[in-house]
């Protein structure tokens, strides 16, 4: 019998109903398809985030532990980011989002104290691979300034900004009744509130003397025994840190005039030595001029030499300017150290935990701004070790993003050989100090690469494999420009006010090793790969002429040397008509009015360019000015190896060039593109006074927005002011100039994609009425110019059947526009490489495949098995070998080369929009599936991505819906909730790759990456790290002969016996609230499922039954115990009345 299954039922439904909304398609087409097998279900989906690379954003404090070697660093948005090795990283988030305070970890316990703004408190288990809170404390009435945990100690000093300190018992989060009141501490002649509590230590020594330091001045040595103050020392200056000697018998204070001031325990009445360690000493004897506040200080012993005091802060305040340092005073020498961004914490690394021996410091690890340094104390000189983490992603601030999962298996170790040439000199050479942890023991399969662009024009590959990430190469695009020596110098053809150099659009071909960038100065460069050094003297130039005016077109002879190539439909254009030069020849050439023409807005290096192994220019194209007019920033760019051709869009229109014979093949609007069949009706528009970059700025924080506006997308649109009204257009105008001077150009390009979708509402309106493309015209100039400013969104390069009649697939150029638009270009590309470099790429039109609602977002091609055709490519070859060693170029063409008989579809285009997605069969056009995506919002990201199981298509909405769809079906497998768009940089740099991964910058910093893919999420417990490890404590050392015969040495106390409740008491309950983490046994439990959880699940039960087994040898212990003293007392009861007469009882 067969078995009923009610998934394939409702898959079933789900694909008819799908089908039924499409446009009509022949029944050959439908049948054909239905005979396409998916492999995609949904069960093969599961989104989760995985791990988070780049340097913690904002960072507020730091914690080591010296025997696990784990670095941790909390931030000002409550993130908590663990390191260990190389490979060994670990991110985590409290729940309040508070600023990190304070962290302080329990030594070699694999457990970690955080202290928020909030005023909580909270324990970390770092036993297990995602960390999670096993207790939580939130104080009420006080705020918390300062924590402290003693080595091997339970027990958890906490001062508040009243003066007073709490204890916390850290194994129940519970408040001990003893507390030091402030009012106790100080003297009691004081009239005044000493101030929050700065500082709490104890003394190395003696753990039953705590040292409390106020912000006033005041420091207290507090005997804990006898709950009183033993000395009490006082300074004019207010207190930030305080150090102990290791004896126990001095300690050092900073203070906020830049002093510091060592004291004898046992003499309070003044400091045993004042110094300002930057201060002018005047002669006469006074005192030093006061300086800006010493924040920190460590005071660490050596047992060989003189010890080490490291500060930092304590300037003078006449050194304006000069940047943050960390000072080094080793015996009589002193190092000042300066760092490149401000300070935000430091530690000193030694080889003991003990507080009460000789500390032996080796490395500070100082906590910067924006980076993090490890300095070498025992090397002279002070070297800096060379960081293994990821943590130069901000550089220069991320502009772009590319994922590229399953990269072919040569290509990483090609980057790194070139990469591994650019890496500074000068480092330590010993080993990373923070070595903790270790590495997961599951892998992916595949290889991975991330390419970032940033704003001063430089590209980095990182390899991004199992789930480690490490830069591999770094390209700087700058360099083929001239750069103006100050901003006094700079060219007034500049279209962006700042970072002129920005990467804003990469195309990457993996195989062939092609790299083509486009920038926010209207720039194309064309690299390629080489593994051998070569100096150009001349930098191949093309200066590209795109036209404003919609239905003029320029002829070749119009002004200037460097004509534009307009092709008309259905012809090829010369490709003599545009010559490569080796600079901007024209860039003088101004028009009779004055107006700027022909002129690229950024100046070519005209010196030779030395070009190291790695990626070299092959071809840089500018875009120009045109009659006073500047370029429009390039929105699309794609690249293909085996045709050797680029191509690229913007507002004005199409241009491709080919990049072997460097010429322009093509320079045509999006209104030619459509031919006779173009939908729009098009008026010609007068010039823009404003510049490009700034006539689309909008405020994206305006409250005046309807919720319809905010929820348009910011890839597509019209780009100037929705109103009418001139006097509204020049108010939007000034108040766009105003803004752009105080914004950064990256986020103004952004807010100006939301902006001319803003001016699409009444077209959209009218498109959810009647879901057709007809829209009616006004005549006034708004709409005239809103649909004018239809851009070139999407290019896709492929072998394809583009016409109706044609049974053999041939190179075709797709192109996809900002209103829904899909043209199709065919290419005649000569066969053999003598005729390629010889003879002209034809060029001729087939106009309109099909329309979509919204921006077109990507394209690409599937078999008639439904399975993803892959890019024609070259594969690489030495571009600077000899010619007779220089292999001839073979042209990589799909698995299976499609082929088409008479009525039969064979190839199947999959297009996805803003709002929608369609496949279209091919040759036929017919649409045989289509599916709505969204209404409501937006589709920022799509990409056709290749999984395990076949071939899907990967959404990213503005609403922060994360869908994948199957193909060719486009049947819902995935929708989860999971990052709505809170700000512009997730939109510019979210993508999907393939295999299940994704990515996006979740801080200006930090890359955060995603799956997708169950098997990722199953295995994923498997790929991470582990943070803890056992490792023995190291000996505590030895107090020797005479301080054990005399009682020298450490004096130890029973915590338990002071702070305990039986001593002590209890606390009062409204002090502070006892919350439950999720990370105890009930939580472990829940989060548990599938294998993993299964396997946490056994994990769980064996972690109870030996709690139980400990709990029982406890019990059983104790009535041991009892048993024992029970017959002990028995015993001394009959030996008191053993020998007695009846009457002496």
């Amino acid at each position: 019998m067969k078995k009923f299954n009610i998934r394939k039922v409702l898959d079933g439904l789900t694909a008819s109903s799908s089908s039924s909304s499409a446009a009509a398609s022949p029944p050959s087409g439908s049948r054909e398809n239905d005979m396409i097998q998916e492999t995609l279900q949904s069960e093969h989906f599961q989104l989760c985030k995985t791990l988070r690379h780049g340097f913690p954003y904002q960072p507020s404090s730091m914690a080591f532990d010296p025997v696990q070697k784990i670095l941790a660093i909390g931030t000002q948005s409550g993130a908590l980011r663990l390191f260990g090795r190389a490979g060994v990283e670990c991110y985590c988030q409290h729940e309040s989002a508070s600023a990190v305070i304070q962290l302080e970890f329990l030594v070699n316990e694999g457990a970690l104290v955080s202290a928020l703004a909030d005023d909580s408190i909270h324990l970390w288990n770092l036993r297990q691979k995602l960390p999670a809170i096993l207790h939580s404390l939130k104080f009420n009435r006080e705020r918390i300034t300062f924590c402290h945990l003693p080595f091997q100690s339970k027990w958890l000093y906490v001062g508040t900004e009243r003066g007073n300190i709490h204890i916390v018992n850290v194994e129940s989060f519970t408040l001990s009744g003893y507390v030091i009141m402030w009012n106790k501490a100080i003297e009691l002649s004081s009239k005044s509130h000493p101030g929050p509590v700065v500082h709490i230590s104890d003394n190395p020594m003696d753990e039953g003397k705590l040292l409390i330091g106020f912000e006033c001045g005041i420091v207290v040595l507090w005997d804990l025994k006898s709950k009183k103050a033993d000395y009490r020392y006082n300074y004019d200056e207010a207190i930030h840190s305080v150090a102990w000697h290791h004896e126990g018998k001095q300690f050092v204070c900073s203070h906020s005039d830049g002093t510091l001031t060592t004291w004898n325990v046992r003499i309070p009445a003044k400091p045993a030595q004042i110094i300002t360690p930057h201060g002018k000493q005047p002669k006469d004897g006074k005192k030093p001029e006061p300086c800006k506040p010493i924040l920190k200080v460590e005071y660490k012993t050596t047992r060989a030499g003189e010890p080490f005091m490291i500060l930092c802060g304590g300037l003078s305040y006449d050194t304006v300017g000069r940047r943050a340092c960390l000072t080094v005073m080793h015996g009589k020498s002193t190092a000042v150290l300066e760092m490149d961004y401000s300070i935000v914490d430091f530690l000193t690394l030694c080889e003991t935990p003990y507080p009460n021996d000789f500390q032996e410091p080796y490395a500070v690890v100082v906590l910067l701004e924006k980076d993090l340094v490890v300095i070498d104390l025992a090397q002279i000189g002070y070297p800096i070790f060379e960081n293994p983490y990821p943590l130069s992603i901000h550089e220069s601030p991320v502009t772009c993003c590319e994922y590229y999962a399953d990269c072919p298996a040569e290509i990483i170790p090609a980057l790194y050989s070139v990469g591994s040439k650019q890496k500074r000199q000068g480092f330590s050479k010993k080993e990373w100090p923070v070595s903790g942890g270790n590495w997961g023991q599951g892998t992916l399969s595949f290889s991975e690469i991330i390419i970032t662009g940033h704003a001063d024009g430089s590209i980095k590959f990182w390899d991004a494999s199992a789930l480690m990430l490490q830069v591999l190469y770094k390209l700087k695009t700058a360099k083929v420009f001239e750069k103006p020596r100050s901003k006094e110098e700079k060219s007034s053809t500049d279209i962006v006010d700042e970072d002129p150099f920005a990467i804003q659009i990469l195309s990457w071909c993996p195989e062939s090793r092609v790299l083509c960038v486009a920038g926010v100065s209207a720039h194309v460069i064309v690299y390629r790969f080489s593994k051998q050094e070569v100096t150009t003297e001349v930098v191949q130039l093309l200066e590209v002429r795109m036209q404003c005016e919609l239905n003029e077109v320029e002829s070749p002879e119009g002004g200037g040397e460097q004509a534009s190539a307009v092709s008309t439909p259905g012809t090829s254009s010369s490709p003599q008509t545009s010559l490569p030069q080796s600079h901007p020849s024209t860039s003088s050439n101004n028009s009779s009015d004055g107006l700027r023409d022909n002129v690229p807005c950024l100046k070519v290096r005209s010196s030779p360019l030395k070009q190291s192994p790695g990626y070299q220019v092959d071809l840089l194209i500018q875009l120009v000015w045109v009659s006073g007019e500047p370029p429009q920033q390039i929105t699309s760019v794609a690249v293909n190896s085996a045709y050797g051709l680029v191509a690229f869009g913007n507002g004005n229109g199409l241009a491709v060039v080919d990049y072997l014979q460097k010429t322009l093949l093509l320079n045509i609007s999006t209104a030619e593109l459509y031919g006779s069949t173009d939908p729009h009706h098009r008026q010609p528009r007068s010039p823009r006074k404003a510049r490009q970059p700034s006539a689309g700025f909008c405020d994206g924080n305006d409250a005046s927005a309807t919720p319809e506006e905010r929820c348009k997308s910011p890839t597509s649109g019209s780009g100037s002011p929705c109103n009418s009204d001139e006097d509204s257009k020049h108010k939007f105008i000034d108040k766009v100039m105003s803004k752009s001077k105080r914004i950064s150009k990256t986020v103004a390009n952004d807010f100006a994609k939301i902006s001319r979708k803003i001016n699409m509402i009444a077209d959209q309106k009218d498109d959810a009425r009647d879901n057709s493309f007809s829209r009616s015209r006004s005549s006034s100039v708004t709409s005239i110019d809103r649909e004018s400013r239809e851009v070139v969104s999407s290019l896709y390069f492929c072998d394809s059947l583009s016409k109706k009649s044609e049974t053999l697939a041939v190179p075709s150029l797709w192109v996809g526009t900002s209103l829904g638009g899909m043209m199709a270009i065919t290419l005649t590309v000569p066969s053999t490489p003598e005729q390629r470099m010889q003879q002209p790429v034809g060029v001729s039109f087939y106009g309109s495949v099909v329309r979509l609602k919204g921006g077109i977002m990507c394209m690409a091609q599937l078999d008639s098995s439904g399975t993803l055709l892959p890019h024609v490519y070259e594969p690489w070859y030495e571009p600077n070998a000899p010619e007779e060693e220089r292999e001839p170029p073979r042209r990589r063409r799909p698995t299976s080369p499609p082929s088409s008989q008479e009525n039969q579809d064979c190839q199947y285009v999959v297009v996805c929009s803003e709002k929608q997605a369609k496949v279209v069969a091919l040759p036929s056009q017919n649409c045989i599936y289509e599916h709505n995506i969204t209404e409501a919002s937006f589709v920022l990201r799509a990409d056709v991505v290749t999984m395990t199981s076949g071939v899907g298509l990967a959404c990213f909405c503005a609403n922060g819906h994360i869908m994948t769809l199957s193909l060719p079906s486009l049947r819902p497998l995935l929708d989860v909730n999971y990052l709505p768009l809170t700000d512009m940089r997730i939109a510019r740099t979210f993508c999907f790759s393939n295999q299940g991964q994704a990515l996006y910058l979740t801080s200006p910093t930090e890359i955060q990456r995603i799956t997708y893919s169950q098997e990722t999420c199953d295995n994923l417990q498997e790929m991470l790290g582990e943070l803890f490890t056992p490792v023995e404590t190291p000996e505590a050392p030895n107090r020797g002969f005479f301080k054990g015969l005399f009682g020298g040495g450490a004096q130890s106390l029973d915590r338990e016996d002071l702070f305990g409740e039986v001593t002590a008491g209890k606390a009062s309950r409204s002090l502070a609230q006892h919350i439950p983490g999720p990370g105890g046994m009930e939580g472990m439990k829940g989060a548990a499922s599938g294998v993993v959880g299964e396997l946490a699940r056994a994990r769980i039960a064996l972690d109870e039954r030996g709690q139980k087994l400990g709990e029982l040898e406890e019990r059983t212990a104790a009535m041991m115990s009892s048993a024992d003293s029970f017959s002990k007392h028995a015993h001394d009861i009959m030996l008191k009345y053993k020998d007695k007469k009846w009457y002496q009882l």
